[in-house]
């Protein structure tokens, strides 16, 4: 418990966090009001509680910046030593960060999503955005898990670069380029698809509802459900962050 508190503290004394927070909400729901706003009133039934969700993307990526940097600048500015000093370990330390951090990030997931949804039914309260089914609470609810598991990624992936150009620059090059380019490999890109991280994680949130142009895309085929979807993301995920307490423990800090 004094760890998770000392991580807290240490968290939130630096502004990044904060802007990434306001970023990522004000961002995401932002988009979510002017596309409800701009639906006509005879295109209605293209709002759904999957559609409102169009832009959770944006804000993952945010808070996964806000969670790498919550690794770099204290390599960067050799706090990590303090720590590491009070904690010879090093793994429990990590771990607490990687706690609040991803506990974070799953919070602000879930008040992107629940806003994004709320506005858009005040936006337009005729459109069909009643939550039935568990297929509709999944579309919004699962966003704050897909955030929690993609700062675990984030954490991982930072404590195995360290820097903080590097790290999001690996980040944002795999996220935009390579889960995009990948699939598009004659012959063998629909198999790598299968397997690629985030395309998996998506399909936790979007499985089972008919593909729309202004949704989260929707992807046939995956071998996995929506709740195998959501486990093997979060293996990959908890895999990758092993490898960066392994290294963080072999390497000076």
């Amino acid at each position: 418990m004094t760890l998770l508190t000392v991580e807290r503290i240490k968290l939130f004394s630096t502004r990044s966090p904060w802007w990434c927070m306001i970023i990522a909400v004000a961002l995401t729901v932002g988009l979510t009001a002017i596309f409800s706003a701009a639906t006509a009133s005879d295109d209605l039934d293209s709002l759904t509680p999957a559609t409102t969700q169009f832009a959770y993307n944006f804000g993952l990526v945010v808070m996964m910046v806000m969670a790498a940097l919550a690794v770099t600048t204290e390599y960067r500015f050799g706090t990590i030593r303090s720590t590491f000093l009070a904690v010879p370990g090093r793994t429990p330390a990590l771990l607490a960060k990687t706690v609040v951090v991803a506990g974070l990030a799953g919070i602000v997931g879930e008040i992107t999503a629940i806003a994004s949804w709320g506005l858009a039914k005040v936006i337009q309260p005729d459109a069909p955005l009643a939550l039935d089914t568990s297929q509709e609470y999944r579309n919004v609810f699962g966003v704050g898990l897909i955030y929690l598991l993609a700062a675990v990624f984030a954490i991982g992936l930072a404590l195995l670069i360290r820097h903080t150009a590097g790290a999001v620059v690996v980040m944002l090059v795999y996220l935009f380029l390579a889960e995009s380019l990948l699939p598009v490999i004659p012959r063998i890109g629909e198999h790598i698809q299968d397997w690629l991280p985030f395309i998996v994680g998506n399909n936790f949130v979007v499985a089972g509802q008919p593909e729309a142009s202004d949704g989260p895309p929707v992807i046939e085929g995956l071998p996995f459900g929506p709740w195998g979807s959501l486990i093997y993301f979060a293996v990959v995920c908890l895999v990758l962050l092993a490898a960066g307490l392994v290294a963080a423990k072999r390497r000076d800090a």
